[in-house]
């Protein structure tokens, strides 16, 4: 198969169909497709099939600013995702141009051409597929789905019991009864062990370093009243706009007075656990927010340890046994299935090569450009989420900018766009670099850089990139165009306008 699309977006997850209803909404004319190598939609709400599953990230934000999401959880669980998001993309007729089963292995830009060629495989057949795009949008996210991160422990060949990844877990497996350590200290672990508690022996999560762990209320119980009186959509932008205003807060506030975030929150998690834990496994040695915070809804992790149903412990390995693992404190943790809970192996394109004119495209010497286009890379947009509030936030005025982008394109006659950073400063850090999680350090060297200012820097606040990208001058001195051929419109039909 070989055809032609207007626009081609390279993943069916939260990202990819947000990027495809706004395309449908605000570039009508244009034609698109989407490449999806699973066989559905959801990417990461597919994926992943763990007990207890669920966002890190309010859902009146984490969800779609076009299309509510009109149940008062504050987390939401996986499956209630995935159902959202394949609503979503049913809804705004965007089902019908997906291609499922299709890896995506490699996309090449022709100058000469001014358009991209993909090539993908399709994973039931072996057949090569081969599109070709004017405008190239991966939302491939940043992690492999293949493998998650897992260091070799030494002597684990030994242990006879299970030994799972949380992003593979196994439809059979049966933790009832049993004894269950979990390894790693961070959204997925604090996640599992309640949710495993309920049903296994014993739980214990077993950490080399403390997160900073804060409960929420499981349900929102202001929008629960407000609804009593109001519209379901006008509850919906009102918890929104209070939940980005909060957010933004609460992160400048980590920021600018750590310590008092610091008290607030291990004080907060020293009620919690009622005296049934060490405050100590809770304390971490970095700043609210050099890492993301973990947070649990109702306090169900504390009320586990409350219970004496998990427990968490703060030491290092040393060995697997036959039985179970033994620290360099030289205490002995008995298990019979082990959860590797270790983090992502940092994957950038979906593991795609890319291409520009025959020469191979080297991501992470490339700055980013408004948090959306990569330089020196013509035609294409990456869409990357916000690190230190909900992914969708900066997914979905992305999505926005670059359909602007498109309708600017057009009313000017121009074909290509590409940003070009020849003198600008370059920071140390990553697009990911405002966190100092172990998946952002190793993967560092895969990522694209970001710069010390202006258009480079990645300024992970909603509330500046948001008219910036929905409202602000499209034309600067750095987004270069090629020269324009007749303009087929003086200006975008008002169907094209963004709203955010």
């Amino acid at each position: 198969m070989s055809d032609h699309v207007d626009v081609l977006v390279i993943g069916a997850g939260l990202s990819g169909i947000g990027v495809a209803c706004r395309l449908s909404r605000q570039c009508p004319d244009k034609t698109y497709a989407l490449l999806e190598r699973r066989t559905t939609i959801g990417g990461t709400w597919d994926l992943f099939r763990y007990p207890g599953v669920r966002s890190d990230s309010d859902m009146y934000t984490f969800g779609y600013s076009f299309r509510p999401w009109l149940d008062t959880r504050v987390l939401a669980d996986g499956p209630s995702i995935r159902d959202y998001v394949e609503q979503t993309a049913a809804e705004y007729g965007v089902v019908d141009q997906i291609r499922f089963g299709q890896k995506v292995t490699s996309a090449s830009w022709s100058s000469a051409d001014q358009r991209w060629t993909v090539e993908a495989t399709d994973e039931a057949s072996g057949e090569t597929q081969r599109i070709t795009a004017d405008v190239l949008v991966p939302c491939t996210g940043y992690y492999n789905y293949d493998t998650g991160y897992r260091p070799d422990f030494p002597g684990e060949q030994r242990f006879t019991g299970r030994l799972v990844h949380p992003q593979h877990w196994p439809a059979d497996l049966d933790y009832t009864g049993k004894s269950v350590v979990i390894i790693g200290s961070g959204a997925t672990a604090v996640t599992l062990v309640p949710a495993m508690a309920e049903d296994a022996a014993h739980v214990t999560m077993l950490q080399r370093s403390p997160t900073y762990i804060v409960s929420l209320p499981a349900r929102d119980k202001i929008a629960e009243a407000m609804l009593r009186v109001l519209p379901e959509g006008v509850v919906y932008k009102l918890a929104r706009t209070r939940n980005i205003a909060v957010q933004r807060a609460i992160y400048a506030l980590a920021r600018a007075r750590p310590n008092v975030v610091r008290d607030f929150v291990l004080t907060s998690a020293s009620k919690q656990l009622g005296g049934m834990s060490d405050l100590a496994n809770f304390t971490p040695k970095y700043n609210p927010w050099d890492q993301r915070l973990c947070v649990v809804p109702d306090g169900d992790l504390f009320a586990a340890i409350r219970s004496g149903a998990a427990d968490v412990v703060t030491d290092r390995i040393t060995t697997f046994t036959e039985t179970g693992i033994e620290l360099e404190s030289g205490a002995r943790l008995d298990a019979d299935i082990i959860v590797t809970a270790t983090g992502l192996d940092v994957q950038i394109f979906g593991g795609m090569s890319v291409e520009i004119d025959g020469e191979p495209f080297v991501a992470n010497h490339k700055l980013t450009y408004k948090g959306v286009l990569v330089e020196d890379l013509p035609n294409a947009a990456l869409i990357f989420g916000y690190t230190n509030a909900s992914w969708t936030l900066k997914a979905d005025i992305a999505a926005v900018y670059l359909c602007r982008l498109i309708n600017h394109m057009d009313a000017h006659g121009y074909r290509t766009f590409v940003a070009r950073g020849a003198d600008a400063e370059r920071a140390d850090g990553s697009i990911l670099g405002s966190l100092n999680a172990g998946y952002v350090r190793r993967g560092n060297d895969r990522l694209p850089r970001q710069g010390v200012r202006g258009p480079w820097k990645v300024r992970n606040d909603y509330l500046r990139d948001a008219p910036a990208l929905t409202r602000g001058r499209i034309e600067d001195r750095v987004l270069r165009f090629d020269e324009p051929r007749m303009a087929r419109r003086a200006t975008p039909s008002p169907a094209r306008r963004a709203t955010a």
